[in-house]
C-alpha cells in the first residue's frame, strides 16, 4: 500500500465549539481542510497504532465524500481496525454505545447535530474517546494547538470502500467491518427498558407519532417502535435519512417541528409524539394539545428513574447545565440525590459519569442521557417516556401536573438571536461582564438583583476549570436570567437568554410562559441592549 505524505499550510479557523468543530459545507470542502484537522487529531493522541476506530455519521451533504477521506487517513496512520456502519450512518449515541462495545480506542462522528444540512448547510466533526464520551478540553485544546501548526498529512492511496453492503475487509493491515448501524444500539435500549410493557400500550390501542426528521434515527425508530413494539406503519414520519433532511431544520423544538406541533394541536390526535434531531442525541416530547418544557422532561426522568430495574444500585446523582432550569434540583433535592451544576456542553458531563458521580443528566436545549452512555440519547429518552406512561397509565400532561403539584412549576423560556455579527456579540457580552459585579442590589424592571456573577467551572473530578461559561442575574432563588454565547454554530454568533420562575399557585400554571416572565424579559432586554447589537429586538426564536 502507498501511504504519501501530503505537504499542507494549516487554517487558523480550527477552533472547536461545545460540539466539536462546526462550519459550512463550502468551508470544510477547501483543499485540506478536512484532512489538516483529522491529522491534528491523530497527531493529539497516542497509543492508538492497531487499536479501533469507530465512525458514524447522520447522512448529512459531504458525509459519505468526508468519511472515505478519512477512512485513507486512519489506514495511513496506522489504526488496527476501523468500524463504520453501513452507508456511513451511525447515530451520535450507537456511535458512543458501538466505542464501548467493541473496545474501541475512539470515534469520530460527522455531524452538525441539529444544524440545517446540504450544500449550503452544514457539516461537522467531534472525536470520541474509548469511554463513549465527547472529548475533555485538555484534549480538544491540543486538536487545536496542532491544527495552527500542522505541516503534512498522510493518507493511503486505496479506492474507496463500498459502504453500502454489511462486510469486512482487509486493507494493508488495516480491518474495516461495515456494520449494521442499528442492531447494537436495538439490543441494549432492550435491556433498559420494558419492551413488553411498552408492547401492551400500544396494542392498547395507544397512538404515537415519532418525527425522524429526515435524519439518522428513522431507522433505528422503524427497527424500535414498528417492527419490535407493535406501532402501526406510519407512525415513523420523515424516516428516511436525506443528505439535506429533505429541506427540514433538524432540530426538535417548538419553531422547527412546528409541523409535529400543529398535529398535536389539531383534532384527533395521537395521544403521544416525539421526534429527534440530525444525529439522534436530542428529543422533544408532546401530549395531546400540550408540550412538554425539556426541563420538565428531565425532572420526570428523575421522579421515575428509580423505577427501572435497569438503574437499581447505580442511581449515584444527577447533573444539568447551567442555563437549564432547576426544576430537577428540586426531585433531586427530594429523593436524596447530589445536583451538579455544569457549563453547557455535554463532555462536562463525561467525567461526572465516568466516576459514577452521577447516573442521570440533561440540559435545556432538548438532550438528556444517563449512565447507559456518555453522549446525549434522544431515542433513550423517548423510550423512557412510553415506558413511564405504560408503568403509570397517564398522559404527558399528568405527568408534568403532578411534578407541578409536588414542587411547584419552574417556568422556562429561551429567546434566541441568531446571526449576530461575532464581533459586536463579544463587545455586548463584554460590557455585560463589566456590569455583574456592580448588579447586586440595583432593581431592574421593578426587581431587586439579588446575586449576579460569571459562572466558572471546576471539574470534581479532574479539576479542570472551565471560566466565563455564562452570566447569571439571581432575583431570588429561583427566578433568574442567564446570558451566553452558543458554541454550536458554524458562522457569526448566537446570543442566548434563558429565563426562570418558580410559581406555587396552581391558579398560575397554565399562565402563557411569555405572560407570567413578562418582566424578567423586559429585564434581559435592559440588561443587553439588545437593540444595539441585534437587527431586531425581537429573538429569532424562541425555545
Amino acid at each position: 500500500m502507498d501511504i504519501k505524505a501530503i505537504q499542507t499550510k494549516p487554517y487558523l479557523d480550527q477552533n472547536m465549539g461545545t460540539s466539536g468543530l462546526r462550519r459550512k459545507v463550502s468551508v470544510f470542502r477547501q483543499p485540506n481542510y478536512l484532512e489538516n484537522f483529522i491529522q491534528a487529531i491523530f497527531d493529539s493522541l497516542e497509543g492508538f497504532e492497531g487499536k479501533t476506530l469507530v465512525i458514524g455519521g447522520d447522512g448529512r451533504f459531504f458525509g459519505a465524500e468526508a468519511a472515505q477521506t478519512i477512512i485513507k487517513i486512519a489506514v495511513a496512520n496506522r489504526f488496527g481496525r476501523i468500524i463504520i456502519g453501513q452507508n456511513g450512518l451511525l447515530s451520535t449515541p450507537a456511535t458512543s454505545y458501538v466505542i464501548r462495545k467493541y473496545h474501541a480506542f475512539g470515534g469520530l462522528i460527522l455531524s452538525a447535530s441539529h444544524n440545517p444540512g446540504g450544500p449550503d448547510g452544514d457539516f461537522g466533526i467531534k472525536y470520541d474517546n474509548a469511554a463513549g464520551g465527547a472529548a475533555p478540553p485538555v484534549l480538544t485544546d491540543k486538536f487545536v494547538a496542532r491544527s495552527k501548526t500542522i505541516d503534512r498529512y498522510w493518507i493511503a492511496n486505496m479506492p474507496d470502500i463500498d459502504l453500502s453492503a454489511i462486510r469486512s475487509l482487509e486493507v494493508d493491515g488495516t480491518t474495516i467491518d461495515v456494520i449494521d448501524p442499528v442492531s447494537d444500539y436495538v439490543s441494549y435500549m432492550q435491556e433498559i427498558f420494558d419492551f413488553k410493557a411498552i408492547r401492551r400500550l400500544f396494542s392498547s390501542g395507544f397512538r404515537m407519532t415519532y418525527d425522524a426528521m429526515n435524519a439518522v434515527t428513522g431507522p433505528y425508530a422503524c427497527r424500535i417502535f414498528e417492527d419490535l413494539l407493535g406501532a402501526p406503519k406510519g407512525t415513523v414520519i420523515h424516516e428516511k435519512p436525506l443528505p439535506d433532511f429533505g429541506g427540514l431544520h433538524p432540530e426538535p423544538n417548538l419553531t422547527y417541528a412546528k409541523h409535529l406541533v400543529d398535529l398535536m394541536y389539531g383534532e384527533h390526535v395521537p395521544d403521544f409524539a416525539a421526534a429527534s434531531d440530525g444525529d439522534g442525541d436530542r428529543y422533544m416530547i408532546l401530549g395531546r394539545h400540550f408540550f412538554v418544557n425539556p426541563c420538565d422532561s428531565l425532572a420526570i426522568l428523575a421522579e421515575y428513574i428509580d423505577t427501572l430495574p435497569f438503574y437499581h444500585g447505580r442511581m449515584y446523582g444527577i447533573a444539568r447545565s447551567m442555563p437549564t432550569a432547576p426544576s430537577v434540583d428540586l426531585v433531586a433535592e427530594n429523593k436524596g440525590y447530589h445536583c451538579y451544576q455544569t457549563p453547557t456542553g455535554w463532555k462536562f458531563f463525561g467525567s461526572l459519569l465516568e466516576a459514577d458521580k452521577i447516573t442521570l443528566c440533561g440540559e435545556e436545549s432538548f438532550g438528556a442521557g444517563s449512565s447507559h452512555l456518555n453522549e446525549k440519547d434522544g431515542l433513550w429518552a423517548v423510550l423512557f417516556w412510553l415506558n413511564i406512561l405504560a408503568n403509570t397509565g397517564k398522559t404527558p400532561e399528568e405527568l408534568c401536573r403532578d411534578l407541578w403539584r409536588r414542587y411547584g412549576r419552574i417556568y422556562a423560556i429561551c429567546h434566541n438571536y441568531m446571526g449576530l455579527e461575532s464581533e459586536k456579540a463579544a463587545q455586548m457580552m463584554s460590557k455585560l461582564t463589566e456590569k455583574v459585579p456592580h448588579l447586586t442590589g440595583q432593581i431592574i424592571a421593578d426587581m431587586p438583583v439579588r446575586e449576579a456573577f460569571v459562572f466558572n467551572y471546576t471539574d470534581p473530578v479532574t479539576d479542570e476549570v472551565a471560566q466565563n461559561q455564562g452570566i447569571c442575574i439571581y432575583f431570588d432563588q429561583y427566578t433568574r436570567i442567564v446570558i451566553r454565547l452558543s458554541g454550536t454554530d458554524s458562522s457569526g454568533a448566537t446570543l442566548r437568554i434563558y429565563m426562570n420562575k418558580l410559581v406555587l399557585d396552581a391558579k398560575q400554571f397554565d399562565v402563557v410562559p411569555a405572560e407570567i416572565m413578562a418582566d424578567l424579559i423586559q429585564a434581559a432586554r435592559l440588561l443587553t441592549d439588545i437593540k444595539e447589537y441585534a437587527t431586531n429586538e425581537n429573538p429569532t426564536f424562541v425555545t
